[in-house]
């Protein structure tokens, strides 16, 4: 079964390689044994670069479950998802991610994503994005304005 899941990820980025939609990607969410959702990456298509296979394909299944909690589901994707990917799984609370091609494979076709890699693992201290810590109390106080609302909502 998790092979056929996988088949159809293959399929999806195949789909939209030949529709130049982007790369070698697709993904797929499934819950319950059931597909939920398909998508591949359209980066070149829509100009977003955030439109990666796993994005979208998380994307179209919270709208359809109408949740953004996927802890039931799990996604398959046709390579090691980049840091980006990664932390859309997790934040969707996907428990399980299954892949194919690694990130060195992707690399070896121009996808490299190490030097994202080490920013995020402390390797190296080169950045590409200067951060600035502004303060703002009005930015802060939204803070505190969530925090207020949630407590309202559990009485």
């Amino acid at each position: 079964m998790k092979l056929q899941f996988m088949n159809i990820a293959v399929e999806e980025a195949l789909k939209g390689m030949t529709a130049n939609h982007g790369g070698p990607f697709g993904a797929v969410v499934v819950k319950d044994g059931k597909v939920i959702a398909t998508a591949h990456n359209e980066v070149l298509s829509s100009n977003d670069p955030t439109a990666h296979a796993e994005i979208q394909a998380i994307r179209k299944a919270s709208e359809l479950l109408e949740t953004f909690d996927l802890s039931a589901c799990e996604i398959y994707s046709t390579c090691e998802p980049c840091p980006m990917c990664y932390s859309a799984i997790h934040w969707a609370r996907i428990p399980k991610l299954y892949y194919a091609a690694s990130r060195k494979d992707a690399s070896l076709s121009g996808f490299d994503d190490d030097e994202l890699y080490d920013i995020l693992s402390g390797k190296t201290q080169k950045e590409q994005v200067e951060k600035i810590k502004m303060k703002d109390q009005k930015a802060i106080d939204l803070f505190i304005f969530w925090d207020n609302k949630r407590d309202k909502q559990h009485y």
